[in-house]
């Protein structure tokens, strides 16, 4: 989503987009012309009349669960950004029994939150090689 407008988006898929991400972009881009919702989630510059680069991921109850804010000339990780959803997905299917540890990717040891836990992360994370 961003304060571009649906011909914006169109243009830039068909231009650029197409040619780095295989057939465009996978899901429909949403406009803001206005800024509205980044105003809700305070990303939107009035002064200015642009939207900072914000990514939310948001579950299936609406609530927040991470986000990243960065000013326009820094780009975004596409690839971090679906390792989170997953990582997010995985912690959620769990119901909170499994939990990801830094750089986790699907298919990588999960950590097992508790008291036996405590003091002992760095110990897990070396014995299963969770690092590569």
């Amino acid at each position: 989503m961003s304060i571009d407008s649906v011909f914006v988006h169109k243009m830039w898929n068909d231009h650029e987009l197409s040619k780095m991400v295989q057939g465009g972009v996978p899901f429909p881009m949403l406009s803001d012309t206005g800024g509205k919702v980044g105003k809700l989630f305070g990303i939107f510059d009035e002064d200015a009349g642009v939207e900072n680069r914000g990514r939310f991921i948001i579950d299936p109850d609406g609530v927040v669960q991470g986000y990243e804010v960065l000013t326009p000339p820094v780009g975004r990780n596409v690839a971090e950004t679906f390792r989170q959803v997953q990582a997010f997905q995985l912690v959620r299917e769990s119901k909170g029994g499994e939990a990801t540890p830094s750089g986790w990717k699907p298919g990588k040891i999960t950590l097992k939150p508790g008291p036996e836990l405590v003091g002992k992360v760095w110990e897990v994370w070396k014995t299963n090689m969770a690092f590569e």
